[in-house]
């Protein structure tokens, strides 16, 4: 009769842990990986929010040039004296702090 009472406590003890252990991994990738990665995402978007007429950007391309004209969802950036391309917002990834071009 021990030697079941003993089974049933060693399991459900066991069963615990393992919980406790996939919580606890669980919360190790939250504040290691999805957390940082949202942060980063929220300072991006907030640097696109700030960007204006004629700061220097880099686009995901690697194109650089300057913001002539700004839309709802895209920013019209010149790359030589008289060429303009226009570019959604979100591949235009950094601006004019951020920015050296000759």
């Amino acid at each position: 009769m021990d030697i079941l009472l003993q089974a049933a406590t060693g399991a459900g003890g066991g069963m615990g842990t393992s919980l406790l252990m996939m919580v606890a991994i669980i919360a190790v990738f939250y504040f290691f990986m999805i957390r940082p990665q949202q942060k980063k995402q929220k300072d991006v978007q907030k640097a696109r929010e700030a960007m204006k007429v004629g700061d220097k950007v880099v686009t995901a391309g690697g194109i650089h040039g300057r913001i002539k004209e700004i839309g709802e969802t895209w920013f019209l950036v010149e790359v030589a004296d008289g060429v303009k391309l226009k570019f959604e917002k979100t591949s235009v990834f950094a601006s004019s702090s951020d920015v050296t071009t000759p």
